[in-house]
């Protein structure tokens, strides 16, 4: 189901990101709330009626969809909106998207500790209340879109200079960009990126497991085989808090990073992400070797915070190669690279562990060589960035051309009613606005540094 769910992701971005330019955010705002929460209905009917398929297609298939719209439709009216900070806002985005995450498993744990009973576990209450609060934030977000007039600009900004080449002042036509080499250079700029980054997701709470074993609970001599079946659920409890410690990286690198963006340009950020990456995946065997616990999970919290940061920047950086006009569009097919890393990373990382344990390596050296391979990957990244350059001119659109997409879009969010520009400012309303967005994510993150506690 997890597999099915980010296949879909990537694939309904991909082929309805089009639409959602042509239509705009509040329509596939609302698609998006249509499609996962009556994905999470459907899956209810599948654990009522013990039927899989119906669980699969229901929060696998209909809800990866969902969650393909969903995660486009704000970034291209993001981006709209702070031509000055595209970091930062896309950022702001993808950050609410890992937030997202921490909100729903601690969300999910306490709906079902509610509804169980001697004789049900509460999964499919669970299923249907979780649909219910979804539909309620998803649709306010959705029908609150507004979008941005035709080259509007915040008062007094300038743009940049245009002999800064890494930032386009031109746009490039949906139907071009895949005909161009710096998509497909993003392309696996972020698919390798991603794959490390899953890989060591996939692989948290194991290797810290297996790796540290009784150094997590004052017993160093003792390797993973060796503990007690008491002692192993007291170090899987740490583990856990672990991976929380991990998401929080993930969810702060998004922000930090793509922010970062902004100052020192989006293929320096990259260079960082794999060099800085690169280091810290050889780190972190050598740090297991000599049972450095504190070097082991900074180097994951870096390389975590950095997967996160991945995901936020490459719109702003889809941004400065293409232009803003199907900046939404062009990530919603560059999220394919997000499909394939999330079946390429988990499978090679497997992979690699179990013809390890087969062949008898101890479980304490079963990730070095899964590190290396997820190190080279980043190599093989810092070329595919060094290669982008600035887009042809022969794929520039006409001045003419631009103008007359945008009339047209203009038309549609007018008639829609998320046309214009609100007073700016801290208000009653913004107030109220970042209370039901920062309220939640902070029930979270107090969630998330409760059980992360723990590996301290």
């Amino acid at each position: 189901m997890y597999t099915l769910f980010f296949v879909f992701l990537g694939i309904s971005a991909a082929v309805f990101g089009g639409w959602v330019e042509r239509s705009g955010p509040r329509k596939a705002g609302v698609a998006a709330t249509v499609l996962w929460c009556g994905g999470l209905v459907l899956g209810t009917i599948g654990v009522l009626t013990h039927q899989l398929w119906i669980l699969w297609l229901g929060c696998g298939v209909i809800g990866g969809m969902g969650l393909g719209l969903g995660y486009i439709s704000p970034v291209s009216t993001l981006v709209k909106w702070f031509p000055d900070r595209r970091g930062m806002a896309t950022g702001m985005a993808i950050m609410g998207f890992g937030g997202g995450a921490m909100i729903g498993a601690p969300l999910a744990d306490l709906l079902m500790n509610t509804f169980k009973t001697p004789t049900d576990i509460g999964v499919w209450q669970t299923f249907l209340a979780m649909a219910a609060i979804y539909a309620v934030f998803m649709t306010i977000g959705a029908f609150r879109y507004r979008i941005t007039p035709p080259n509007w600009h915040p008062e007094g900004w300038v743009a940049p200079s245009k002999a800064n080449s890494m930032i386009s002042q031109y746009n490039v036509h949906l139907r071009d960009v895949l005909k161009t080499p710096q998509f497909w250079l993003i392309w696996w700029v972020l698919a390798l990126n991603v794959s490390a980054g899953i890989g060591v997701i996939g692989m948290a709470s194991p290797m810290l497991q297996e790796i540290f074993a009784g150094k997590l609970i004052g017993h160093p001599e003792l390797g993973f085989n060796a503990l007690d079946a008491g002692q192993k659920a007291i170090i899987a409890g740490i583990a856990a808090g672990f991976a929380g410690l991990l998401s929080l990286f993930n969810i702060g690198g998004r922000f930090f990073w793509a922010s970062l963006s902004d100052h020192i340009g989006r293929k320096n950020t990259y260079y960082t992400f794999f060099l800085l990456g690169i280091a810290c995946y050889l780190l972190m065997p050598w740090s297991a070797n000599v049972g450095s616990k504190a070097i082991f999970v900074t180097a994951a919290c870096i390389i975590l915070s950095m997967y996160g940061g991945g995901f936020a920047t490459v719109p702003a950086y889809l941004a400065d190669m293409f232009g803003t006009q199907f900046v939404g569009a062009i990530h919603g097919r560059l999220l394919t690279a997000w499909s394939t890393a999330g079946i390429i990373g988990p499978v090679v990382v497997n992979y690699i562990r179990e013809f390890q344990l087969a062949a008898g390596v101890p479980r304490d050296h079963l990730y070095d060589y899964t590190l290396y391979i997820l190190a080279g990957m980043l190599v093989i990244g810092v070329i595919c960035n060094y290669l982008i350059k600035p887009v042809d001119a022969k794929w520039h659109m006409s001045p003419e051309e631009v103008a007359r997409l945008q009339a047209a879009s203009t038309q549609i969010a007018t008639q829609g009613g998320s046309y214009g520009i609100g007073f700016g400012g801290l208000d009653a309303g913004a107030a109220l606005f970042w209370a039901f967005v920062g309220i939640p994510l902070a029930w979270g993150v107090w969630k998330t540094l409760e059980s992360a506690i723990k590996i301290f």
